[in-house]
């Protein structure tokens, strides 16, 4: 997958568009944890430019849910999202705030009972 070609899987066109939407850079806006105050307050990733990290290869932007309380969507509604809840994402951006949003759901969810058998 260099340059544009859109990630297998995408028949209709969906990663292109939301792609040429972000202009091919991450749309990030400090939900990963980080301000990106350096760069407007938007992630720098380009797709198909390199990360900051020495080795870590041409960034590959996904398309992946906007609203981060969507991101623990189970995979079969997540895909069916339309293209206006879709945002691109570089991949650490997106592991990121998955991890966030998957901790702060986590913290949220009521006390499990005692196990019966004890």
């Amino acid at each position: 997958m260099t340059g544009r070609t859109p990630p297998l899987g995408d028949q209709q066109g969906l990663w292109q568009a939301v792609l040429a939407a972000a202009a091919g850079r991450c749309q990030c806006r400090g939900t990963c944890g980080k301000s990106h105050a350096k760069d407007g307050g938007r992630c720098p990733a380009v797709h198909g430019g390199y990360g900051h990290r020495h080795g870590t290869g041409p960034v590959r932007l996904a398309a992946a849910p906007c609203d981060p309380a969507d991101l623990a969507l189970p995979p079969h509604k997540a895909a069916a999202l339309p293209k206006a809840a879709l945002a691109a994402w570089c991949p650490a951006c997106l592991d990121a705030t998955t991890r966030r949003t998957r901790a702060a759901l986590l913290a949220a969810a009521p006390p499990a009972d005692p196990d019966a058998l004890f």
